[in-house]
């Protein structure tokens, strides 16, 4: 009998033993547990060991009157004595001081800050100033596993400033606790400065573009959502209705239709909504699935009309703005002078005007943000 004959009696000898796929499933799991527990628990002790550095050199300081130039010494000197250590340097040694004079509670950074890798952490330090801002993208980080891309977009996004900021009458048509989950899901605005769209647009075009981008798009919608298709046809009264954007939340577990207008919010867009909201719950939705929900994007709104038109509407709708493209570019704003300074500056910085791709269709599928494609039946 040949090796690879011994090693396939093996494995059916092995597979005939009662419970032992079982057994082998739940040995991995428990292996990757432990895997990952571990990969913690290094991360948090090197972030604490970072923390007391850093804590050290700004008590010195304080106390004995050290000057920033002790930094260079130091780094020097703990390079030398640990080569093989590339966390040493003299830009690093500046993050841990930095690190420490951001959380002065030792506790804060083992709840919250150790338990994110420490180059996210110098991100926030360079981004975020305020303390409470600061936590939630720590908090947001951990339950999402953003990577430090994704988390220097949010923030450059101002996500902290959009998150569950959307106008909506969930509170009175989703229950508990889907409203609030579905709340907190919603931005307003939305920014899509990752599309090349000049001043002159249609509807059709905006589409075709988020589309195209469908990647950044479901990025900048959140986590959980999925793409089923766009312009999707549905039947109704043996008339024909196409919706802009149709697309599954994994969490929620319900539809999520959007409605896209070029213009600002109109009482009317409301009741198109409330129909769309309907006709899906009624043809598409599964027994199993939870009430869909609406969200109109707008290029703008008063806040108010859009208050008024949801009120007595009895499906779960929100509305959103969406902004194309920051008039001041992030890699600016940290190196100009003071608003007032350059007020009249300010006014002549226009959006700058590039051409338009072409869109892609996808009907009937649904897209995740790392670009699978699969049924919307198999994935749920």
């Amino acid at each position: 009998m040949t090796r690879d004959d011994k090693s396939e009696t093996s494995q059916k000898s092995a597979s005939a033993i009662v419970g032992y796929e079982d057994f082998l499933t739940e040995l991995k799991t428990r292996i990757s547990s432990a895997q990952l527990q571990a990969a913690v628990a290094v991360n948090k002790e090197l972030l604490l060991l970072y923390w007391q550095i850093g804590r050290d050199i700004l008590n010195r300081q304080q106390q004995q009157g050290w000057g920033a130039k002790v930094i260079n010494r130091l780094a020097a000197d703990l390079q030398k004595a640990f080569p093989e250590m590339k966390g040493f340097s003299l830009r690093n040694l500046k993050y841990m001081r930095a690190f420490a004079e951001a959380y002065p509670d030792e506790q804060l950074v083992q709840q919250a800050a150790a338990l994110i890798p420490w180059f996210h952490n110098c991100v926030l330090l360079d981004k975020v100033k305020d303390s409470g801002e600061r936590e939630w993208y720590i908090q947001q980080t951990i339950q999402h596993g953003w990577s430090r891309n994704i988390l220097v977009h949010q923030i450059e996004s101002k996500l902290y400033h959009r998150q569950g900021k959307a106008t909506t009458n969930f509170k009175h048509t989703l229950p508990q606790p889907q409203s609030e989950l579905a709340q907190q899901l919603l931005k307003d605005p939305y920014t899509f400065d990752f599309l090349n769209l000049g001043e002159d647009f249609l509807e059709r075009d905006l589409e075709r573009a988020l589309i195209n981008h469908i990647r950044d798009f479901l990025i900048e919608l959140g986590v959980g959502f999925a793409f089923v298709g766009s312009q999707y046809h549905l039947e109704v009264g043996s008339e024909d209705f196409y919706i802009d954007l149709l697309f599954y939340h994994l969490r929620l577990r319900c539809y999520v239709v959007i409605d896209l207008k070029i213009e600002e919010f109109k009482p009317e867009y409301s009741g198109k909504m409330n129909f769309y909201v309907s006709a899906v719950d009624d043809l598409l939705k599964h027994p199993d699935d939870r009430p869909t929900i609406g969200m109109i994007l707008c290029k703008s709104k008063n806040k108010v009309i859009a208050e008024y038109s949801l009120r007595d509407m009895h499906k779960p709708i929100g509305v959103s703005v969406y902004q194309l493209q920051d008039i001041l570019p992030e890699a600016l704003q940290g190196n100009l002078p003071t608003i007032e300074q350059l007020k009249a500056e300010l006014e002549t910085i226009t959006k700058i005007e590039l051409g338009l791709g072409l869109g892609v269709k996808f009907e009937g599928k649904i897209i995740h943000p790392l670009g699978e494609t699969v049924d919307k039946q198999n994935e749920i």
